[in-house]
């Protein structure tokens, strides 16, 4: 059973980076040929995929959010990490990881999800 926990602050402020760490169980990150996502719910919205990192390390972004997206793993510790920089109360939302089979797609495993709110 795959396991997916978010962790990072809860409180950013405006124009500051967001940092979000996901981290898996019960599975490798590395493993062919899955997709480790970032998919976020603002309030009152429905959800909206963000970018992904490949089994083998590569990087698809949300054409709307890849200027201010950066998604990278660490291997030693089955982590892959979210940052979105430049943030506004726009970008209050829950964060959710997930996995799937496509980078922004058939997912099978999620994250309980953290809530991010950007205030100053």
């Amino acid at each position: 059973q795959v396991q997916l926990q978010e962790s990072g602050p809860g409180l950013v402020k405006p124009s500051q980076t967001l940092s979000l760490t996901c981290t898996v169980s019960g599975g490798s990150i590395t493993t062919n040929y899955y997709y480790w996502s970032w998919i976020r719910q603002p309030p009152g919205k429905g959800l909206e995929w963000m970018g992904a990192i490949a089994y083998s390390g590569s990087t698809y972004y949300s054409p709307s959010l890849k200027s201010r997206t950066s998604i990278s793993r660490d291997t030693s510790k089955n982590q892959f990490t979210l940052q979105l920089s430049s943030v506004t109360p726009e970008d209050t939302a829950v964060y959710y990881c997930a996995r799937g089979g496509q980078p922004d797609s058939e997912y099978d495993y999620w994250g309980q999800g953290t809530q991010v709110t950007v205030s100053s």
